[in-house]
């Protein structure tokens, strides 16, 4: 099964989005605890691609990719903004970022899914494909 979303990048999109996903990995059968981190890592890819690729600009899109295999659930979340670095983002388990409001969501990604890469295309924007295993 594939799900595609085109949303507005407004921070209510970021419900939207876990909405649709929590549809989306009920229908492919994925665990109680599965479906909690893919939620959160979700949550994190839209809030990242709203606030900080996007800026809030609601001219510009939030593109999400559900794919559902056997083997996996994938999610892609594409915006439209410059793009980024993740190994430039400061790591926020040390002790001076420990305190920080922010900087932990690239964390959460990689510590609830199996696979977290990113992708910047020719296109523009960045593109972040999260891989969760049966």
């Amino acid at each position: 099964e594939t799900t595609e979303l085109s949303l507005p990048s407004r921070i209510e999109t970021v419900a939207t989005a876990a909405a649709a996903v929590a549809d989306f990995v009920t229908r492919s059968g994925v665990s109680d605890d599965a479906a909690f981190g893919i939620d959160m890592a979700v949550r994190e890819a839209v809030t990242n691609a709203v606030v900080h690729g996007n800026s809030q600009d609601e001219r510009k899109i939030v593109d999400i990719v559900l794919k559902s295999s056997p083997e996996a659930v994938e999610i892609s979340v594409h915006d439209q903004g410059p793009g980024f670095n993740p190994n430039e983002v400061p790591d926020p388990t040390t002790e001076e970022n420990l305190l920080k409001t922010s900087g932990r969501g690239i964390f959460f990604m990689r510590s609830f899914m199996d696979e977290v890469h990113w992708f910047l295309p020719p296109e523009g924007g960045t593109t972040v494909r999260m891989l969760k295993r049966r």
